[in-house]
């Protein structure tokens, strides 16, 4: 199953299920936003899934506009330094825990939307990472039940102002400026994908490939991460978590390349898809 927030014509924010390559609104059947369908569960699924067989055609998938599947989620947590090959690429040790830190609402921005690079920050980097989202209250999990927590999965795009996020030791303000957080192009559900842990993940710039990994360079995997966050804070419904990036980052390059006005980045994953964006300057 792969959802999408969309709009198109009179729809504005709707939830949709692609389906050979058109998009059902779901609304027709009471699922306004991607929230309520997660809160259902294995019911919205099934009926969800019933209805794909019975409903009108809709609009073709390259014709609708995409939002972030998670418009506004509750909680936004974001891994660092989670892939091997990253953490030695950036001078850093590998993590005996996990790195956490957060992007806000005002980052998310969906597939296609500009990403604005702020006019106080000359050192806008790319991050291409695979995020899981969560589809049932969890607190407490134990790692080997992490399937039953997880809805699935969707590209972001971590972009990392590196001039703010490493003034300081807290880098979470470097990371959340506005339009920081692409998501998409869909919400690809976990059935759909054999193995998370086994996935390749890049970046291109431009047509450039720049990063160019895989998944089971985790350092921390899915399992481990829904353990561990659950342990502190109870993840609900919704909640976004990304899981880190490959290596290939722009201030590890020499010379670093850095984002600017112009750019078209394109962050892509092995099954579930690529979120394409480009970038403006903050006029």
């Amino acid at each position: 199953m792969r959802l999408v927030t969309y709009s198109h014509r009179e729809r504005s924010a709707a939830l949709g299920m692609v389906v050979d390559g058109r998009v059902i609104d779901l609304a027709d059947i009471g699922y306004n936003d991607i929230l309520r369908f997660l809160e259902e569960g294995g019911k919205a699924v099934r009926r969800a899934e019933r209805f794909a067989k019975i409903a009108e055609e809709g609009p073709r998938f390259e014709d609708v506009k995409l939002h972030a599947p998670v418009p506004r989620p509750g909680k936004f947590i974001c891994i660092g330094l989670n892939y091997k090959d990253h953490a030695v690429e950036s001078g850093m040790e590998i993590p005996e825990l996990p790195t956490v830190f957060t992007k806000y609402s005002n980052a998310v921005c969906g597939h296609g939307d500009p990403i604005v690079l702020p006019a106080v920050s000359k050192k806008v980097d790319y991050e291409a990472e695979l995020a899981f989202v969560i589809g049932r209250r969890a607190k407490n999990v134990k790692a080997a039940d992490w399937g039953d927590y997880v809805f699935g999965y969707a590209c972001v795009h971590d972009v990392s102002a590196r001039d703010y996020q490493l003034a300081t030791s807290q880098w979470t303000i470097g990371k959340t400026f506005d339009t920081f957080g692409p998501m998409g192009p869909a919400l690809v559900s976990k059935d759909e994908v054999a193995d998370p842990h086994n996935l390749r993940i890049g970046f291109d710039l431009n047509g450039e490939t720049l990063q160019d990994s895989n998944t089971k360079q985790f350092v921390f995997d899915i399992p481990y991460l829904v353990a561990y966050l659950s342990t502190v804070m109870t993840l609900e419904p919704g909640d976004v978590i990304s899981t880190g990036t490959p290596p290939g980052v722009g201030f590890a390059r020499k010379p670093p390349v850095f984002l600017k006005p112009g750019d078209e980045c394109v962050v892509w994953i092995e099954g579930i898809g690529a979120l394409s964006n480009p970038c403006i300057g903050d006029d």
